[in-house]
């Protein structure tokens, strides 16, 4: 079965196995490090409440059956020891059958975290973790050559990934095709990056510029992916080059790269790697070639869903068509905001709250606050608390369900909670009352930022949450 496995590729496989494994890794350690405060027992948003009210074949999910934070702490650190055995090449040690089911376990462990992690876990790259890492179960290993029919679908998700942002880019919001987006992209992006502030300031031409290449990359270039070698590794490359500068422009959690790793996948490498190994040559197993087959033809079937979703004139961005997350489809940025707004979280030991009280802010790790801070650069790692401010700053509607939760542990002093930030401004005891404002923020110029060291000017638009004190949370909405 000579068409069924194509050898060249072993070094881009094997490149995209170890990223993957990386990803997986990454997103298992985040996992562990923040469920407590956010989806834990005693979380914001508990999952025992969550699973009470979602039947199993909605969100198939280990923890449907039972829930403990111990459990889940277990799940997400042997998810961990996977990714991170994966990432070292076990799996190219063991016989076929055992690398599968190594690539299956994460698979599982993260869709059931994904399935009960409610709005802390409604990002597009969850899906197409699952989604990519469902296809890797089907990748082999060193032992036999890289099934074709395996790389052309993650070539179609790289394509459904790339051409779905550009549409909903061209069908959003209008400064796309008047190239005028990022003027303000970089600036009200959900959160910034150490070379935002510079990428903000570029000269206006060359944003012109930006958004033109950002269109022919993401609305030309997926075509080229089927296309023969080696237009279609020059088209990959491409798409590796832009999601480099996206890297460098903002923190995307992995998104960008997950898509990097998946571009890897359709690179032809055998001018650099040579031949491939013995092994990576041999034809495949049978049973093997049957259920890779089989997996290709319902994955095909699914696709219809996304199809539709490409040609419809109301795309909708970042959806799951199924509980396994299998196929999906996928948007970025259809709308670019103008103007950045941030909720500031405050806190004061005063008994009686005052407007000039001794109010101290509590710092997010990766948001913009202290005016004087520069942004971080925390991607691929995802601060999931963080992100969700951001959707707070836009909407109340948006935290109506954990942002009072949120409030409620802070005047706890919930030691989960304050892990989650980067510092607790009340160390020796919680604060009496915590408030919460809404400013308008903006990138400094070159002459303020040399006058006053500032990478942000904010001001002050209104009240978000009043002073609130530990009785009032159950009772407290942002308004």
């Amino acid at each position: 079965m000579d068409w069924f496995t194509a050898p060249d590729y072993w070094l881009g496989r094997l490149v995209f196995q170890r990223a993957l494994a990386g990803v997986y890794l990454l997103a298992f350690v985040g996992a562990a490090l923040q469920f407590r405060a956010l989806i834990g027992a005693h979380g914001m948003l508990p999952v025992p409440r969550h699973v009470r009210h979602v039947p199993f074949r909605r969100a198939p999910s280990v923890f449907q059956l039972r829930y403990s934070d111990g459990l889940f702490a277990g799940c997400a650190w042997t998810g961990a020891v996977f990714a991170a055995a994966l990432a070292a090449g076990v799996g190219d040690l063991v016989p076929l059958g055992a690398a599968m089911a190594m690539w299956a376990v994460p698979w599982l462990l993260y869709l059931s975290i994904v399935n009960v992690g409610q709005t802390w876990y409604a990002f597009g790259w969850e899906s197409l973790l699952l989604e990519v890492g469902f296809l890797a179960v089907f990748l082999g290993n060193a032992r036999i050559g890289p099934p074709v029919l395996v790389l052309w679908l993650l070539r179609w998700v790289l394509f459904r990934v790339e051409f779905g942002a550009g549409l909903i880019k061209m069908r959003g919001d209008p400064c796309w095709r008047k190239l005028t987006c990022l003027y303000h992209h970089h600036e009200t992006q959900p959160m910034p990056g150490p070379l935002s502030w510079f990428f903000h300031h570029l000269p206006k031409p060359l944003h012109r510029v930006e958004c033109a290449a950002n269109h022919v990359t993401q609305l030309v270039v997926p075509v080229l992916l089927f296309t023969p070698q080696p237009v279609a590794s020059y088209a990959a490359a491409i798409v590796v080059a832009t999601q480099a500068w996206l890297v460098l422009s903002g923190n995307f959690a992995w998104l960008n790269w997950i898509t990097i790793t998946i571009a890897l996948s359709a690179i032809d490498f055998t001018g650099l790697a040579g031949p491939p190994p013995g092994a990576a040559s041999r034809g495949a197993p049978l049973w093997f070639v049957v259920l890779v087959c089989a997996v290709s033809a319902l994955v095909l079937w699914l696709s219809r869903h996304p199809v539709a979703n490409l040609a419809s004139r109301r795309q909708a961005m970042n959806r799951s068509f199924d509980s396994l997350h299998l196929v999906n489809t996928y948007g970025a940025f259809g709308t670019v905001g103008r103007v950045r707004d941030e909720v500031v979280v405050e806190g004061s030991a005063d008994r009686v709250p005052r407007e000039d009280g001794d109010w101290r802010a509590y710092e997010f790790r990766g948001k913009p606050g202290a005016p004087g801070r520069m942004p971080r650069q925390f991607a691929p790692y995802h601060l999931r608390l963080d992100w969700l401010m951001w959707f707070a700053a836009l909407s109340p509607g948006y935290a109506r369900d954990w942002f009072g939760p949120f409030v409620e542990r802070l005047l706890a002093g919930d030691r989960d909670t304050l892990r989650l930030l980067r510092h607790n401004p009340f160390p020796d005891a919680p604060p009496v009352h915590v408030r919460a404002r809404l400013y308008r923020y903006r990138f400094t110029t070159w002459r303020e930022l040399r006058e006053t060291g500032a990478w942000w000017h904010r001001t002050l638009l209104r009240e978000y949450l009043p002073p609130t004190r530990l009785a009032e949370t159950s009772r407290s909405e942002p308004e």
